[in-house]
């Protein structure tokens, strides 16, 4: 079991905060571990070690525990497992769709936000055509999204375009502009030029004032790509999940926990207990939680490539 310790809520720390109890306490569920999942559980876009589940499912017999990744549920799959059921919360695309338990709790769309943002742009519009709104111009606002994507891209000048540059996800874009289907070596290759040339940082800016209208955040996350989802649909957006009278501590661990990051928001939400995995490698999380919360680290991950 676990006894937290009394902790201000908007403290960052990556500095032991408290210690277990007695093994023999039972599951503390007011205690809540929350993690990414590229660079805090696994190395980018590959699979979970071994170790890494064996020391989860452990730490879940003292605590609950929790995943919240911008991915879809397919792709979280494919790099955890079966997480509804490995962990006690599963969020997919930062909680647009949310198990407890393995069981769906909610589940909310990109295109409902968009219908609803055409309403609030539109004041003057007729009643009989605003009853379509919701529907047809949340379709308008999306192509009208993508097809800026696209012609952006057309006249970008890079060393390598592969596939796959939009993704549509349930409450986000995934946008690329290497494209998905990219090689792991074409991957990190892009990751130095987009540092050196600010390729993701300068498009995200150009599109923050073409789409000011639709209410929209941008999220650079991963090595590749950036997401675009509504305001508030950031990784907080799965805190309205976890109630507040439920937990004394809610841990968050993640690696793109600076501004501009897709861990920033949950990272230094007054709600959770930030912990920052700089060098994005899933043992130094197992080092930080074996501290947290007793409980011995192995002395190794099998590497993706082995398992």
């Amino acid at each position: 079991g676990y006894a937290p310790r009394r902790i201000s809520p908007t403290s960052r720390t990556s500095t032991p905060v408290c210690r277990a109890a007695a093994a023999s306490m039972p599951k503390n569920s007011r205690v809540l571990a929350l993690f990414d999942v590229d660079g805090t559980l696994t190395e980018p876009r590959k699979t979970v070690s071994p170790e890494t589940l064996s020391f989860l499912a452990t730490l879940r017999e003292k605590i609950a525990i929790g995943v919240v990744g911008g991915s879809d549920l397919v792709k979280q799959k494919e790099q955890l497992g079966d997480s509804p059921s490995l962990f006690d919360w599963c969020f997919a695309e930062n909680g647009l769709l949310a198990h407890k338990d393995g069981v769906v709790i909610g589940q909310t769309s990109l295109v409902q936000h968009l219908g609803r943002a055409a309403r609030t742009c539109r004041p003057h519009t007729a009643p009989h055509v605003l009853r379509l709104l919701p529907a047809a111009a949340g379709e308008e606002n999306l192509k009208r999204l993508i097809n800026w994507v696209l012609a952006y891209f057309a006249q970008l000048d890079i060393p390598v375009k592969r596939g796959t540059f939009v993704e549509f996800r349930q409450g986000m874009l995934n946008v690329s502009p290497i494209g998905r289907n990219c090689s792991r070596e074409e991957r990190n290759e892009f990751e130095k030029f987009d540092l050196a040339n600010k390729v993701r940082e300068t498009m995200v800016a150009r599109m923050k004032e073409e789409f000011a209208d639709l209410k929209l955040t941008f999220s650079i996350g991963g090595q590749i790509s950036f997401d675009v989802f509504p305001e508030g649909w950031d990784k907080t957006f799965c805190l309205q999940y976890l109630p507040h009278a439920d937990f004394d501590e809610i841990h968050f661990f993640g690696d793109k926990t600076f501004v501009g990051g897709n861990d920033y928001e949950i990272f230094t939400s007054p709600r959770t207990v930030g912990h920052s995995i700089d060098d994005a490698d899933p043992m130094t999380t197992l080092k930080k939680l074996s501290t947290l919360f007793d409980l011995p680290c192995p002395p190794s991950l099998t590497p993706p490539a082995a398992h």
